[in-house]
């Protein structure tokens, strides 16, 4: 199982939470219904315990991530920065056995991939003042 390939499913599905509104268990469902990636290669009680846990501290998450956004609201930012914030965010708070320089370096690379030109340096700049 890839951890980095987990978590950039986690981070796909958040976002696609984000556009839906549906719940997460339901995303989950239809992405393993529907996806064409090898589901072995997963782990997809890391992506179930993600999506759960910041579907439950959600408000705690955002508010974490807001408090470091300077001159910026959540809803300025693009969704795709927003559910990369969120997945950094909670395994910063909430997974002890994820090293904090691993959620901030795996946010970057996140952000590198699917961000704008300014997301992984604009992600940096808030996950380094969160740690």
């Amino acid at each position: 199982m890839n951890r980095r390939k987990s978590r950039e499913t986690a981070m796909k599905l958040l976002f696609e939470m984000s556009i839906n509104k549906e719940k997460y268990e339901d995303i989950i469902e239809n992405f393993k219904e529907n996806t064409d990636v090898d589901l072995n290669d997963l782990d997809m009680s890391y992506i179930t315990k993600v999506l759960a846990g910041i579907h439950e501290n959600g408000k705690d998450i955002d508010k974490n991530i807001e408090k470091y956004l300077i001159k910026w609201k959540l809803a300025r930012l693009s969704k795709m920065n927003l559910a990369i914030l969120r997945i950094s965010t909670y395994e910063i708070l909430y997974e002890e056995e994820i090293p904090n320089r691993v959620s901030v370096n795996e946010g970057i690379e996140l952000a590198k991939k699917y961000g704008e030109d300014s997301s992984p340096a604009f992600i940096n700049g808030i996950l380094a003042k969160m740690i």
